[in-house]
């Protein structure tokens, strides 16, 4: 009996041992892993859709869930673009593709209707890796904005074109040309003679000369879509692509095409793209003001951008927001105003979207 005991005793000791080499590898395998994933190059993608008085009360449920499943879909396209090696520049096209062909941003198909009932259009596109830009603006039948803005920057020796011009170029350069119809959307026509009715019934000289700070009329500015890139070769890209502000004269045009307001990217800090009340973009420069804070003063992105969003534009008396990410991976989503579309996916897959303010 007692040699039968021995034997358990034994038997049950190397089973211990044996239970605790298995548990002593995890850490092992669990590092290798850790190892693994840092040898991937680091990458990741943030996207916005516009930003301006976009409250949870006024949003059904159906339709917030449509513009989350657009966000996503459009990160996502750029994400896979990244995730197999391709470039932030490419990404950061196909991406805003998605939003553009999509009538629920003002961009592309869903671009707003001017005073003369028209809709012209705007975009910008910039490589961090060599300070190259491309933008268009005023543009009435090109599909995709941001792909004549990119043919500008890589089959020209100019930055911006602008209306029959750039339109011209956009058919040598074979870019997908539509007949302006294309556009039309019922909402953003609606949105356009709600501000026509608003206007008739401001009489007075005074009324008139504030017609632009009407709430509902500035919000009518917000709806760009942009994005910003980081991609395996460490290189970074922006673009930005918008219809501008509803009821806009004159062929007004607003940041999304100035380099330096409503684009800019530079390998040695920053990717941003913006969106808000453009002549305040312009005049702050907000895109190019991010990357020289952190250039020149050596601030994080987060304090750069928290610098200019949050105090520099709400002083000159502008609002709206931008999505930025730097050159190693960090990512800023700030805005001043009640939302903001907006969407990030890092090297992991992991995605976050946003729309209200939390």
């Amino acid at each position: 009996m007692k040699k039968l005991l021995l034997v358990f005793a034994i038997f049950g000791t190397l089973a211990c041992n044996n239970s605790a080499e298995e548990k002593s590898e995890d850490p092992q395998t669990s590092e290798a892993t850790s190892e693994e994933k840092d040898s991937i190059p680091n990458f990741g993608i943030v996207i916005h859709g516009g930003a301006g008085t976009i409250l949870k009360e006024n949003m059904s449920d159906s339709l917030e869930q449509v513009y989350r499943a657009k966000l996503e879909e459009a990160i996502r396209t750029g994400h896979e673009i990244l995730a197999n090696g391709g470039t932030a520049l490419e990404a950061v096209q196909r991406t805003i593709n998605v939003m553009e062909d999509s009538p629920l941003f003002n961009a592309g198909k869903g671009a707003v209707f001017t005073n003369e009932g028209t809709n012209e259009l705007d975009a910008s596109i910039m490589d961090g890796s060599n300070l190259n830009a491309g933008a268009i603006a005023g543009v009435t039948t090109i599909k995709n904005p941001i792909n004549l803005a990119y043919e500008v920057m890589v089959n020209s020796e100019h930055v911006m074109l602008a209306g029959k011009g750039a339109e011209r170029f956009a058919q040598e350069q074979g870019v997908e040309i539509v007949d302006p119809q294309y556009f039309f959307t019922e909402n953003r026509y609606n949105s356009l003679q709600r501000i026509r009715e608003q206007e008739k019934s401001q009489l007075d000289h005074d009324a008139q000369k504030t017609a632009f700070t009407d709430p509902f009329i500035k919000d009518s500015k917000f709806g760009t879509v942009g994005c910003a890139a980081l991609d395996k070769h460490g290189n970074l890209a922006a673009g930005t692509s918008t219809g501008g502000m509803t009821n806009k004269r004159y062929n007004r045009i607003g940041d999304a095409p100035i380099i330096g307001a409503g684009t800019y990217a530079n390998n040695k800090t920053v990717a941003v793209s913006s969106t808000g009340w453009g002549e305040f973009f312009i005049r702050g420069m907000v895109a190019y003001d991010i990357s020289a804070l952190m250039e020149y003063k050596g601030l994080s992105l987060e304090e750069a951008a928290k610098e200019v969003i949050q105090k520099k534009i709400p002083a000159l008396g502008g609002d709206g927001g931008i999505i930025a990410i730097d050159h190693q991976g960090n990512v800023a989503m700030e805005f001043n105003t009640a939302g903001m579309y907006r969407a990030k996916m890092d090297r992991d897959g992991t995605l976050k979207i946003g729309i209200y303010g939390e």
